[in-house]
């Protein structure tokens, strides 16, 4: 098993099925969250190649971007298994990928070092200046407002709320993004979470004074 020809083959198996995506999880994305991965994994002594395999491939199989979750999952796998990766990789790839994903909250704590650290890269890349592009490209192409006083965000949605809930791109803000800091795993993630953290909050508080006519 060649590790560097098997993520050169993984780059180009995600940029084909990413590179055109416009809801923030696009190729460029991929990159951003495979490089922190890579970063945070240097950091903490852990094995790079699952780690950089899974930051590769953790969208491929999201529910957002395919027809099921299933449907997505089974993609992953029948590309890991036609690149033949040993089976222990296979199967710590895909438990990162199936259980790292927001959906609402609540989630178990993640079961392996590069789970949890595939999973701060993928969190860090939500937040801060980025975060709030990314977060208002998706609200856009799911037809969402940017923002509705009216609309209140939700303390706590089940899995099947957090992706059917009719929101806004500000309550989103407070329903997942501004409660990332709290829950990122490594010592280097949360770190780095504080000053994107601060940059939300001076956005959203610029953003209502604006809102209001007020700045």
């Amino acid at each position: 098993m060649e590790k560097e020809l098997i993520i050169s083959h993984t780059e180009k198996f995600v940029y084909e099925l990413l590179h055109d995506d416009s809801t923030g999880h696009d190729w460029w994305h991929i990159c951003r969250v495979t490089k922190m991965a890579k970063t945070i994994a240097l950091n903490e002594n852990a094995d790079m190649f699952i780690c950089e395999m899974a930051a590769l491939l953790h969208d491929v199989a999201d529910e957002k971007l395919n027809i099921s979750e299933e449907e997505g999952i089974n993609k992953v796998k029948e590309f890991l298994l036609s690149e033949n990766i040993d089976e222990v990789y296979i199967s710590a790839i895909l438990e990162i990928i199936t259980t790292m994903s927001f959906k609402g909250g609540g989630r178990p704590r993640m079961k392996t070092l590069e789970g949890m650290i595939v999973q701060d890269a993928d969190r860090l890349d939500a937040i801060g200046a980025i975060g709030i592009a990314r977060t208002f490209a998706y609200s856009g192409a799911r037809n969402q407002l940017i923002y509705h006083p009216d609309i209140k965000p939700e303390e706590k949605l089940d899995p099947e709320q957090y992706r059917k809930k009719q929101t806004t791109a500000i309550n989103h803000f407070y329903e997942k993004l501004l409660t990332l800091k709290d829950l990122m795993n490594t010592e280097m993630g949360k770190e780095m979470a504080e000053s994107r953290h601060q940059y939300m909050e001076e956005f959203l508080e610029t953003f209502f004074k604006e809102w209001v006519g007020d700045h």
